[in-house]
């Protein structure tokens, strides 16, 4: 059987259909004649003009635009290729014929979208890019970009408050952070250490980090890379409204701790502090080296443990004796590193008389410090031995955490101890718990308070909040959620202290 090929007949003295041409050719040319004969060839319009002069730019709602949450479209749930809605505030897939974005323009007459990788503009369904000037802010906070200058300058004390598109008027660095269930204990991390100096510093500029080798398939610097656009986007001037989600950083979190943190549970600020800076530390390619991330460069102190076994208590005097002439119960000494120091709060007395059943336990924070001036020595139980320990910092970092031990967890259930510790805000001199040796190492010894986490509430549920020091008004907030308020720094030290952040002096401040 004979193939039959297709022809195409055109009739007679008609030319061959010619294919149709694309956008960039779809515009005629005008030739015309000047005053010396010569022909002039002149275009109708260019796509650049027609980019220049997009009709839908008014459409655009930035009281709806929030780029806090996972760039993935809202129909299929993919990411790739995925555009925001500049009139909604949606996010749909592609930008051709059938896909989401454009069927999303047609049936809604939405026509401006924002690629959400490349940063570009774009008028659908006409399919042409715009480009505009007056989108510079969107773009901005979508990816805010930092420069030197700008944060050689975010602490001084002429900087200018902010405003929102609402008019809302608030400080960069102090706006809320959304709890989208039980994730405040991740947000007071977050916060406090986004007014650690050299940690906001080091990731604000994106290319201090972008560098760093990593092994193939290595996909955990995810968390680097969310901690810095969550850090941008709290300091970022020009908001569009006074507080940030961090949707997409506790999605991160879940994910590279194997769901040790959740965002549906409560969990421990200052387990997850220890896990979230020991996570950027191996991320950045860092080591045991003192400088060899912003990480130990911040927080990493060292001390010498020195420990000493006891014999059992069963024992007579004379047996005792035996036992501690021998090597196994001499004082051993270990030097070991810390991004943190525990204080252990003292017991609250178990009875209390009538006129004195109101009154709250309180200890002065030097008392807790003693624990760590190589003298005291604190008895540590184990199932089979005991052991006593003294503690002798040999090295001070720049900013000092101090965990005040506030629950302790029995056979049956969690305990919280309410005592409430006495603290100065400034001038904190732990110059007093170094020896005498160390002390000349130390040139500066003094501490400022800069950060300050807060328990309220039962054990096992109840809530945090933190202070925080805006050092460019030198005026304290209190930061819950999204609920951000003055507050006096006489206070601050009223409250159930959890996890607080000391900045070292470098001058002799009165």
């Amino acid at each position: 059987m004979a193939a039959v090929a297709k022809r195409v007949v055109h009739k007679e003295g008609e030319p061959p259909a010619e294919k149709k041409p694309k956008l960039e050719d779809d515009i005629e040319d005008d030739e015309e004649e000047d005053a010396t004969g010569n022909r002039v060839v002149k275009r109708k319009q260019t796509i650049t003009d027609r980019s220049k002069q997009c009709p839908y730019l008014d459409t655009i709602n930035r009281h709806l635009l929030d780029f806090d949450f996972e760039k993935l479209c809202s129909v299929s749930l993919t990411r790739i290729n995925v555009y925001a809605c500049l009139v909604c505030g949606k996010y749909f897939q592609g930008r051709g014929t059938n896909t989401h974005a454009y069927t999303h323009s047609v049936a809604e007459s939405h026509h401006v979208f924002l690629n959400l990788s490349t940063l570009k503009f774009y008028c659908l369904p006409d399919n042409y890019e715009i480009i505009d000037s007056s989108l510079d802010d969107i773009k901005y906070v979508l990816d805010p970009v930092f420069t030197v200058r700008d944060i050689r300058h975010l602490d001084d004390e002429d900087v200018k408050q902010s405003r929102t598109v609402d008019g809302t008027f608030y400080n960069p660095g102090v706006v809320g952070l959304n709890n989208i269930k039980a994730n405040d204990y991740c947000n007071v991390i977050l916060q406090a250490l986004s007014h650690v100096k050299p940690i906001r510093d080091f990731f604000l500029m994106e290319k201090n980090y972008a560098n760093i080798k990593r092994p193939p398939g290595d996909t955990a610097f995810t968390l680097v890379q969310r901690f810095g656009e969550l850090l941008r986007k709290l300091w970022n001037p020009r908001n569009f409204k006074a507080h940030v989600s961090p949707h997409e950083m506790l999605q991160a979190v879940v994910l590279w701790s194997n769901k040790q943190f959740q965002i549906t549970k409560q969990g421990d600020p200052i387990e997850f502090l220890s896990w979230f800076l020991h996570s950027l530390h191996k991320q950045l390619r860092g080591n045991r080296q003192p400088n060899s991330s912003v990480v130990n460069r911040s927080f990493l102190g060292e001390m010498k443990i020195y420990t000493r076994k006891l014999p059992p208590t069963e024992l007579d005097d004379v047996q005792k004796q035996l036992l501690l002439a021998t090597d196994e119960y001499q004082e051993k000494e270990e030097t070991s590193t810390f991004l943190y120091l525990t204080c252990d709060l003292p017991a609250t007395p178990l009875f209390i008389d009538e006129l004195r059943e109101n009154i709250i336990p309180q200890v002065n924070l030097y008392q807790l410090l003693a624990k760590f001036n190589s003298i005291s020595e604190k008895e540590y139980k184990t199932y089979k031995e005991n052991f006593l320990k003294r503690f002798e910092i040999t090295r001070l970092p720049k900013y000092v955490i101090l965990y005040i031990k506030r629950f302790t967890k029995n056979t049956f259930f969690l305990e919280k101890n309410p005592t409430i510790v006495n603290f100065p805000v400034k001038n904190v001199d732990l110059g007093d718990i170094l020896t005498e040796e160390n002390k000349k190492t130390h040139p500066f010894t003094k501490y400022n308070l800069v950060a300050n986490i807060v328990h309220d509430g039962e054990p096992n549920s109840g809530t945090y909040r933190c202070h925080i020091l805006q050092k460019s008004t030198n005026q304290w907030y209190e930061m819950q959620d999204l609920h951000v308020t003055n507050i006096l720094p006489q206070m601050i030290t009223l409250t159930e202290a959890y996890i607080q952040i000391y900045e070292q002096q470098e001058t002799d401040e009165t």
